[in-house]
């Protein structure tokens, strides 16, 4: 499954982290423009560029944008629940006044009530962001095809669907802090992390 988003402070418009040639069969969809740059990695597209620090002179969200953030759903609902969470994070960081969880199946919101919400709050453009780590058939097809019969039921609505989180050098980050803080936990030096709590996953086996 291939879920997870963009961090507030992420954009597709700058030069620090770039990407190159995209594995032969994987078309990006028409419904995202992304500049091309060098290249310095063989495992990523060439037209992707994510921002790392540097914000300086790109364009972020106004007033009357409104931010969906959506995931790929499921049965269990603590997973469905995560998501809101996040969401809550995302809105206290960034201050984004409109911002709302949807699920792409299985579970509600969708994106058609997510959408409507967004509307509904004055957002006169939709920006859509995949909690997905990689470009598959949900980024290239699904999600495409029901926020397009969501933007339906609002004409003069305008909306976009940025990238997945990709090959972003921050998730290095993200990673080795759950490695240390599970390395932590099992040294007796932390507590679970919030994932792990009350579980007994994040433990040595032989």
């Amino acid at each position: 499954m291939d879920s997870l988003s963009l961090p507030s402070h992420l954009s597709l418009r700058s030069s620090t982290s770039t990407y190159s040639a995209r594995k032969p069969g994987i078309a990006i969809p028409e419904f995202v423009k992304l500049h091309k740059g060098p290249s310095k990695s063989r495992y990523l597209p060439q037209r992707y560029r994510m921002a790392t620090a540097n914000r300086e002179g790109l364009n972020g969200i106004e007033e009357g944008d409104g931010v969906i953030i959506v995931d790929h759903g499921s049965r269990r609902k603590e997973s469905n629940l995560m998501l809101n969470e996040f969401v809550a994070m995302f809105r206290e960081r960034t201050k984004y006044p409109i911002v709302e969880p949807a699920h792409m199946e299985l579970a509600e919101p969708s994106i058609r009530d997510a959408f409507s919400l967004c509307v509904q709050q004055g957002a006169r453009r939709v920006i859509v962001s995949p909690f997905f780590l990689s470009p598959g058939r949900h980024w290239n097809q699904d999600i495409p095809s029901l926020t397009a019969e969501a933007a339906k039921e609002h004409p003069g609505v305008s909306y976009v669907i940025t990238a997945p989180l990709g090959l972003h050098e921050l998730l290095v980050d993200v990673v080795n802090d759950r490695i240390e803080h599970c390395l932590s936990h099992i040294a007796g030096k932390a507590d679970e992390c919030s994932v792990c709590a009350g579980t007994g996953k994040c433990r040595l086996r032989q």
